[in-house]
C-alpha cells in the first residue's frame, strides 16, 4: 500500500496491521486506513510518501533530511505560544499539543499562553450573567472574576492531561529499549505573573481587572532549563494577595518581550486573508504597522497601537555586537515607562487586545496583527499567526521553507537594499582585502561604477558592511552571483546568508531558474547552500567569452525552487 500525501516534511511511521494506524511515536495523531467506513479513511494530514509494503522508506529519509536544517536552527530557543480560546476547546487542540510535545522533544522551550474569554463569557451565560467589556479589556466583577478562576484552573488541568501520555511503547521497544514507563511532558505552571489593578480608567472601575506588574523570568528561565514546558495563566496576583484577571494578550506580548523570546506564536481560529481572500504569507514590520496606522480611525485597537508605539521607533534600530537588534522601548499608553518611579521595565508591558471588536471581527483579524506588529517594534524578530484549525499547523509552519501562516518580521533583510553611487567607497573598502588576497578579482573603479545597478549592498548606521552583485543573462534565465564580501567586524554574523537568501528571492522575481557563480577559494562555502559543480559548458555562453581561464576557476551552479514565501523585495530591476 502507498500513502501518498502533499506536505513532504511531516513523518507518518505505520505499522502493519488488519487495518494500518499510525504510530505515534514523535508525537502525530493516529489515522486510520482501510476499508472499513469511518468519517475520512485516507491520511487526514498529509505528509510524505511512504511505501508500507515494500519498507523502502525512501520518503520518510528525504523528510528527515529537508526537516534538518530546521532542527538544528530552532533548536534551544524559547517560544511563546498564544492557544486563542476560540481554539482551546476544539477538538484541533489535542493534535496542536501533540506537535508541541513533538517539537519539545527537539529542543524547542516553549511557554504556553492559553485564552479563556470565550470559556468565561460561555459561564456567565449559564449563570444568566452579562460579560462587560470596555475597549480591549473585560469589566472583572465578582461573577466574572470566579468564572475566570474556573476557566483558567479547567483549562490548565486540560492541557497538563493532553501534555502527559509518553511517545508509544511498541515503537521504543522495537529499537531496545524494554523501559515499562515513560514520561510525558513535564508541565510547570505558578505564580509567575505579577500584576495591579487596572483601576478606574475614564470614570470606569475596572474591579478585579489586572494589568501586567512584572514577568518572573528567572524563575520561568528556571523551569524552561529544567526541560519543562511553562504554561503561563492569565491570572495575575497582586502584591496584596489579590486575583486579578489579565489580558491574555498582554500577558503572552509582555512574556515574549521579557523573555527576549525568538519567536511568539499566535495560534488562532482562521487565517490573515488581504481583500481578495488570498493568505498574506510574510509582512515587514514596517508594512504591519502602515496597515494598522491606516485603520487607526476605524478600530480603537489600531488607534491603541499609534500611542503605544511611535513611528520613529520603528526607524532606529539599535544592534548589538552580533548584529542582533536590542529591544525598542515603545510608549505605553498606560503611563508606565522604562525604569520610572513604579520600578517597572516597559519591555515587561504587553499589548491588550479584546473586547467587541475582536469578538465581533469587526476589522477581521487587525487585533492580532496589532499585538505581532507591537512585538516586534519591541525586539522580537518573528510573530507567527497561524490558522489553528488546519491539521498540523505548527509543524508545516516550522519545518516548511514557506509556511502556511503569516509572518511579521522586525529583521528579515533589514538594511538591504541596492547599490547607490555614495555607496562606491564603502564598497570599495569591502572588496580591497579580498582582491589583494586573490579570492576576488580586481575592478577599477570604473568598472564598479558601471556595475552598481547590479550591486546590493547591507548599510548598518550609516556604513557599507557586506556587499554582493548579481548580474542577469535573461536569454539564459539564469544569473551569476558575484563579490560577496562582509567586513571582517561582522563576519560569523550571517551577514553572507542574509545577502544570498535575497539574491535568490530577487534572482526568482526577475524569472531567472538558475544561479551560477565563479570561484577560486570559497567553493565550500557555497556547497553548504546548495551549489554544485559544474562544467564551464554550463556557463552562458556570453559570460563564458569573459572568463580568464588562467584563474583557473571552479564553477559552481544552483538551481532555483519556485518562492511561494510572499516575501516582497523592491523593484528595482523590474
Amino acid at each position: 500500500m502507498v500513502i501518498k500525501s502533499k506536505s513532504p516534511v511531516f513523518l507518518q511511521l505505520l505499522k502493519q496491521k488488519k487495518n494500518i494506524r499510525g504510530v505515534h511515536s514523535f508525537g502525530f495523531p493516529y489515522y486510520w486506513v482501510g476499508n472499513r467506513k469511518r468519517n475520512n479513511l485516507s491520511v487526514i494530514r498529509k505528509c510524505c510518501t511512504i511505501d508500507v509494503n515494500g519498507g523502502g522508506g525512501g520518503g520518510l529519509v528525504e523528510a528527515m533530511r529537508e526537516a534538518q536544517p530546521y532542527h538544528v536552527m530552532h533548536r534551544g530557543s524559547t517560544f511563546v505560544v498564544v492557544l486563542s480560546s476560540q481554539i482551546v476547546d476544539t477538538p484541533q487542540l489535542s493534535s496542536i499539543l501533540k506537535d508541541i510535545s513533538l517539537l519539545h522533544g527537539l529542543g524547542i522551550k516553549f511557554v504556553l499562553v492559553p485564552g479563556t474569554h470565550v470559556q468565561i463569557d460561555q459561564l456567565l451565560a449559564e449563570r444568566k450573567c452579562e460579560p462587560k467589556y470596555v475597549g480591549s479589556y473585560r469589566i472583572t466583577d465578582a461573577d466574572s472574576l470566579s468564572a475566570a478562576m474556573n476557566a483558567s484552573g479547567r483549562i490548565r488541568i486540560m492541557i497538563e492531561a493532553k501534555l502527559s501520555p509518553g511517545p508509544s511503547l511498541s515503537g521504543i521497544r522495537r529499537h531496545g529499549d524494554n523501559s515499562r514507563w515513560y514520561d510525558g511532558v513535564s508541565v510547570a505552571s505558578g505564580n509567575f505573573l505579577a500584576a495591579k489593578r487596572r483601576g478606574v480608567v475614564e470614570g470606569i472601575d475596572y474591579a478585579s481587572t489586572g494589568e501586567v506588574k512584572k514577568i518572573d523570568v528567572s524563575r520561568i528561565r528556571e523551569r524552561l532549563d529544567q526541560d519543562s514546558i511553562v504554561l503561563l495563566s492569565n491570572l495575575g496576583y497582586s502584591s496584596s494577595g489579590e486575583v486579578l484577571n489579565c489580558n491574555t494578550y498582554e500577558v503572552a506580548t509582555a512574556c515574549a518581550l521579557a523573555l527576549g523570546a525568538e519567536k511568539l506564536i499566535c495560534i488562532i481560529d482562521g487565517p490573515i486573508l488581504d481583500e481578495y481572500g488570498r493568505l498574506i504569507r510574510f509582512l515587514t514590520l514596517q508594512d504591519a504597522d502602515m496597515l494598522i496606522r491606516k485603520r487607526a480611525k476605524q478600530s480603537e485597537t489600531a488607534a491603541n497601537y499609534v500611542k503605544a508605539v511611535a513611528q520613529e521607533d520603528l526607524a532606529c534600530a539599535i544592534f548589538d555586537p552580533n548584529g542582533k537588534a536590542f529591544p525598542r522601548a515603545p510608549k505605553f499608553q498606560n503611563g508606565v515607562g522604562f525604569d520610572n518611579w513604579s520600578g517597572l521595565w516597559s519591555t515587561e508591558q504587553g499589548f491588550a487586545i479584546g473586547g467587541q471588536e475582536r469578538l465581533g471581527r469587526l476589522n477581521g483579524y487587525l487585533s492580532e496583527l496589532a499585538a505581532a506588529a507591537f512585538v516586534c517594534s519591541g525586539g522580537v524578530q518573528r510573530v507567527h499567526l497561524l490558522d489553528g484549525t488546519m491539521g498540523g499547523v505548527l509543524l508545516k509552519e516550522l519545518f516548511q521553507r514557506d509556511g502556511v501562516g503569516t509572518m511579521v518580521a522586525s529583521d528579515l533583510y533589514e538594511g538591504i537594499r541596492m547599490a547607490r553611487v555614495t555607496d562606491l567607497d564603502g564598497i570599495k573598502r569591502l572588496l580591497l582585502p579580498l582582491e589583494e588576497s586573490g579570492i576576488l578579482i580586481k575592478r577599477t573603479e570604473e568598472e564598479l561604477l558601471q556595475a552598481l545597478d547590479s550591486f546590493i549592498v547591507v548599510e548598518r548606521e550609516g556604513h557599507i558592511i557586506a556587499c554582493s552583485a548579481l548580474f542577469p543573462f535573461f536569454k539564459d534565465k539564469c544569473g551569476e552571483v558575484a563579490a560577496i564580501a562582509v567586513s571582517p567586524e561582522c563576519r560569523g554574523q550571517g551577514q553572507g546568508d542574509k545577502l544570498l537568501d535575497y539574491i535568490e528571492k530577487k534572482a526568482s522575481f526577475l524569472g531567472l531558474q538558475m544561479l551560477f557563480l565563479l570561484t577560486t577559494r570559497t567553493a565550500d562555502w557555497f556547497v553548504r547552500r546548495g551549489f554544485t559543480e559544474c562544467s564551464i559548458e554550463s556557463i552562458p555562453e556570453e559570460r563564458r567569452k569573459r572568463i580568464n581561464i588562467s584563474r583557473r576557476s571552479k564553477y559552481y551552479m544552483k538551481r532555483l525552487l519556485p518562492d511561494g514565501s510572499g516575501i516582497r523585495l523592491d523593484n528595482a530591476y523590474a
